[in-house]
């Protein structure tokens, strides 16, 4: 896992979805928040009680939805957590969540900027 910032949304790709809707693109990023968050602590959880599987489908889940919104940085982070194994690598799976925590937060602040306008 990299220590690299992750950037934040690509409004052009999110618009390709969207239309370039204003209204849309809010509800879109507001749902997209909300998801990442709670997918992002569950991991924690889920790495404490080593469950390999729930582990690929959160990891995945985080990785599609940060690459439909354009959260390219984010999907990054999570393709890379993605093949860890919590069961036999406690640590990089620890690093993972970190990474993902911070790139979570570079895409939130972006967010409620780009609501606030």
């Amino acid at each position: 896992m990299s220590g690299k910032p992750c950037a934040a949304v690509d409004l052009n790709h999110l618009a390709r979805y969207t239309g370039g809707d204003e209204v849309l693109n809010a509800e879109v990023l507001r749902l997209f928040d909300a998801q990442t968050t709670e997918l992002v602590e569950r991991l924690q959880s889920i790495l404490d009680a080593r469950d390999a599987k729930s582990w690929k489908e959160v990891t995945h889940t985080l990785k599609g939805a940060a690459r439909g919104v354009g959260a390219f940085g984010f999907a990054d982070a999570a393709a890379a957590a993605e093949p860890i194994d919590p069961v036999r690598d406690r640590g990089n799976a620890s690093v993972a969540i970190a990474s993902l925590r911070s790139c979570a937060h570079a895409v939130q602040e972006f967010i409620r900027a780009y609501l606030a306008r």
